[in-house]
Parts: C-alpha cells; structure tokens; sequence
C-alpha cells in the first residue's frame, strides 16, 4: 500500500497512479548508484529534485547491522531530516512530496521530492580557485564564521550530517550580490537525528569538513577561528575532540586521492554521464 503525501498539483500533472509515474520519472540525473537515482524534472514552470529510491536488498540490511550501523532504507530518512531541519532554523531544500511502498524493508521503494533551490553555489566550487585568487579577506571570515555557528547548531542539536563536506554547503547567488551570506545544507539522504550530540558522528562531520577544506588555502588563523566559534558553548568539544578530527581528516585525504577511490569516482561519474 502506497503511502503518499503529494501537493494537488503535482497528483494532476502526474495521474492517479503518482507513485508509479514518479518512479519512472526521467530527467537530468545527478547521481545514479545502485538502487538510486536522483534527477531534475519540471512542473509547469518550476524546476524539482526527485530522489528514487528502488530498495536496497538484504545485503545491504546485513551489511549495515554488521558493522552496527541503521541502515538507510530510503526516502524518509531525508523526509525527516529536512523536518528537524526546519525547526532548528538551518536552510535546505524545501520538501513538496515524499512517497513509500511495500513493507518488506529489502524491497521497499520510497521518492521524495524538493524544490530546486535556483540560484546557489556550492562552497567546493566558490573556494576552487582561493589557492591562486585569494578572497576578500572579511568575506572570508564571515564566511568561517557562519559555517561554523551552523555546524554548531546542527551537532548541538543531535543531527549529523555524515557527508558533511563543502560540497553539500551552498552559497544563495542572490544574496550574494547582496553580500549577504545564506547558507544551505543539501544531501541529507544518510542524516542521523539524535537526543543529544552523539560526539563519535560529530568528529566524523567535523573531520569530513576539515578533509574537503584542506586543498583550498585556508590558513591556521582561518582553522582557527573555525575552532573558536564552532566550540562556543559546546562543552563536549575539547582537545581530545580536534586530534581525533585532524587524525581522521588524514586518513580521508588519503584514501580520497588513492587510486581505488579515483577510479570509483570516475565510474559514477560515468554513470551520470
């Protein structure tokens, strides 16, 4: 039995059978790994993210509880993390519909879908070329400054993103032009949500953060002002807490630039192109 929660407008567009239709759905696809997909569509005249997610079979259920982790079944996960989201004040892409069918957890087949956010840029792509083009320095620190009394947030407040990297942190263009700096926080497909920081997953954040960071010419103030305004009223964050960051943050430099990685990398590129 489908369970759907779809805007009218969107169930006329699509037909009666929505959740068949949104699983067969076509457009520019922006990832495509085994058992999911996400691609761009249209709607009249607005732009949509739609994440399909086909079922990710027992071997990934086993996987996951052997190396005692939940396992990531399909759209929900994300349903609730764009909801907690929204109550702790952190922008991301506004949720229009979600979808599940099936109770068998190996099989169950999930979407959700989210308004294009337009306009934005990825800090991975604003900080490409700050080695050779160094920014605006109080640009710069503002910036800092509001990437960490984000993270902040998000950790105090028991969610961890588990891709947390510059990528996945954008930029609203518009309010840019403004000097404006709006954040979001996109791809939120693995986020965990718990009662309290669980401090393990925060330094894996934290770590994934500091790894994407390190090609782009910050310097040790730069770190440094990260640190101070990301532990401010954070009592759990201490010295023990930024070793195990710098230590795993190594480990992922190094296994990001292996020569495994970078031909996996260039397979699921492959795959969308």
């Amino acid at each position: 039995m489908a369970k759907l929660d779809l805007p009218a407008f969107i169930s006329k567009h699509l037909g009666v059978d929505a959740f068949a239709q949104i699983m067969q759905l076509r457009g520019r696809v922006y990832r495509n790994v085994t058992g999911r997909r996400t691609v761009q569509v249209q709607f009249g005249d607005e732009s949509y993210f739609v994440k399909q997610h086909f079922g990710v079979g027992w071997r990934e259920i086993f996987k996951s509880f052997l190396s005692f982790k939940k396992p990531i079944l399909g759209a929900l996960t994300e349903v609730r993390a764009i909801q907690k989201l929204n109550e702790i004040g952190i922008d991301t892409t506004p949720l229009v519909g979600y979808g599940v069918r099936g109770c068998n957890p190996a099989t169950q087949q999930s979407f959700i879908i989210t308004k294009d956010l337009g306009d934005i840029i990825s800090l991975e792509d604003l900080c490409a070329n700050w080695v050779s083009n160094p920014p605006d320095a109080r640009f710069k620190r503002r910036l800092i400054i509001a990437v960490a009394a984000l993270s902040r947030t998000l950790h105090q407040s028991g969610l961890n993103h588990r891709d947390f990297y510059l990528c996945h942190l954008c930029l609203d263009a518009q309010a840019l032009q403004q000097n404006q700096i709006k954040l979001y926080l996109i791809d939120l497909h693995r986020m965990q949500v718990h009662a309290r920081p669980a401090m393990k997953a925060v330094m894996k954040d934290i770590a994934g953060l500091y790894f994407s960071s390190m090609d782009v010419g910050l310097t040790a103030r730069d770190y440094l002002r990260f640190k101070r305004y990301y532990a401010a009223d954070f009592s759990e964050v201490g010295a023990g807490f930024w070793q195990s960051v710098t230590a795993r943050a190594g480990k992922l430099y190094a296994k990001f630039h292996s020569a495994k990685f970078q031909k996996r990398l260039q397979q699921e590129h492959a795959a969308v192109d």
